[in-house]
């Protein structure tokens, strides 16, 4: 089948970007080699939208990282995605600290951040009393926000599907031909055929350029761990809290997630192994200690899960937005704040086609609006009785401890991009999510993915490939003993 344009890699960006193309009414298709959209960097990250003071003056880190920043608002809210403007705060404890807090704050006012102030210790303990009694000085930058980097990326790309987009899972692209009419991309067994190439594929856009010749750069993966404490643990802090920064990131931060959840980290480890997510104790102890140096009284007895993202690191210290043929564009070393610059960067994907001739422009019929994925649990206890009259699925409680109905996680089943796998559930619904982490609920999503999908319970994964869940069945294997 011929395409207008083909992203590869349904990340944060890959969805950003199809969702702008096929509001300029391309026929667009979207290829990604996991089970599910939003499978490596976005599915583990800080969920922040930075306001723009940390990148170097005159890069595309610092231009887009800001028009984003001011974009996100009105796309979360098109989406139907939590967003949360509850700023942030870089914290000092020393002299040195206060002139990279200063130079931070002569930076962001230079790449356009707004309202960003230098506040002493004072000010800071009214805006946040749980903070270290060593802190001396902050940087509070009112713009910054949070949100849900997963939700916003399934929402991105099932707003493009509703639009005419096409979506291929377990599609891992092995080969990229230049072609007449102009690029074939090929996983071995499928070929589909472009005018557009965005390769969007994150630690592995390095290998995706090199297949048409380009080996102009190189991307290696860094290591961030997380440890996310439960609701109850929330309200510790109200801002996204981070050290000062150095040269390998922002440091390990606290921060509530628009859930309310407290979540702590990530570590900063450069890496060669472009596939390993393990936890180390060695990040735990790293991530236990800095949040207890700057805020007071971290519940680490209220952890409910640990996690391991890749950043996606370019050799240039900057977003890698290059176009080395006509119609083929990389968009690598996406590491933060590519979360925040992804509506800008998508946008600035369509200036690049736009200048090599492509002529795009906004569909007459595109429409931006996507449903919110947690309606219900918003809903006033008349409006869920409604629906509970009309479909009584909504009256089973699935998950307790997210409060997850039957009707939520069968809806999120039927609804463009459907899920396949236990994971893909629990972004689009958080069942799974709570305290128990799945150890009631589980057994009930796996019953309903089989039932939807026509499929054996055995061949529900956990997160696809070999993730199996139920490897047989025990009566069946005693029987035949």
């Amino acid at each position: 089948m011929f395409y207008d344009a083909v992203v590869i890699g349904a990340g944060v960006v890959g969805a950003m970007t199809a969702r702008e193309l096929t509001r300029c009414g391309l026929k667009v298709c979207i290829l990604e080699k996991e089970n599910d959209v939003a499978m490596g960097a976005t599915k583990a990250n800080s969920a922040i939208i930075h306001a723009g003071f940390d990148a170097e003056e005159g890069t595309l880190k610092a231009k887009l990282n800001v028009e984003g920043s001011k974009m996100m608002p009105a796309v979360a809210a098109e989406l139907g995605v939590k967003y949360i403007n509850n700023g942030s705060l870089v914290v000092g404890f020393n002299d040195e600290d206060k002139k990279t807090i200063e130079q931070l704050y002569t930076r962001g006012n230079s790449n356009g951040v707004e309202g960003l102030r230098v506040i002493g210790a004072p000010e800071l303990r009214e805006l946040e009393p749980n903070i270290s009694p060593d802190a001396t000085c902050a940087l509070h930058a009112p713009t910054g926000a949070i949100i849900c980097p997963y939700e916003l990326t399934v929402s991105a790309i099932g707003n493009a599907m509703d639009n005419g987009a096409e979506l291929k899972v377990n599609f891992e692209v092995i080969q990229i031909k230049v072609s007449e009419d102009g690029y074939e991309v090929s996983d071995g067994t499928e070929t589909i055929e472009t005018k557009i190439v965005v390769n969007a594929a994150g630690v592995y856009s390095d290998k995706i350029s090199t297949m048409l010749g380009d080996t102009s750069f190189k991307v290696h993966p860094r290591r961030g761990e997380y440890i996310l404490l439960d609701k109850t643990a929330g309200s510790l802090v109200k801002h996204t809290i981070f050290r000062t920064p150095t040269k390998m990131g922002k440091g390990i931060l606290v921060s509530p997630t628009v859930d309310g959840n407290l979540l702590l980290g990530p570590t900063s480890v450069d890496m060669e192994d472009k596939d390993d997510k393990d936890t180390t104790q060695a990040g735990f102890d790293k991530i236990i200690s800095q949040c207890g140096e700057t805020v007071c009284s971290v519940p680490l007895n209220k952890a409910i899960t640990s996690f391991c993202g890749l950043r996606s690191v370019g050799d240039t210290g900057d977003f890698i937005i290059t176009s080395p043929r006509h119609g083929f564009i990389n968009l690598a070393g996406i590491e933060s704040p590519g979360l925040s610059a992804s509506p800008a960067i998508a946008k600035y994907v369509s200036e690049i086609l736009n200048a090599q001739g492509f002529n795009l422009k906004e569909k007459e019929d595109f429409n931006p609006i996507r449903e919110k994925m947690h309606s219900f649990r918003e809903m006033s206890a008349a409006e869920k009785n409604e629906i509970i009259k009309k479909d009584s699925s909504y009256g089973r409680i699935i998950c307790r401890c997210e409060g997850v109905t039957e009707g939520e996680i069968l809806n999120a089943i039927r609804t463009n991009p459907k899920p396949r796998d236990l994971d893909g559930v629990k972004r689009r619904t958080r069942a799974q999510m709570g305290r128990c982490q799945g150890g009631f609920c589980m057994p009930y999503i796996i019953e309903l993915l089989s039932k939807e999908l026509g499929i054996p319970m055995e061949q529900i994964t956990k997160s696809g490939r070999k993730s199996a869940v139920i490897t047989g069945r025990t009566k069946e294997d005693y029987i035949n003993d």
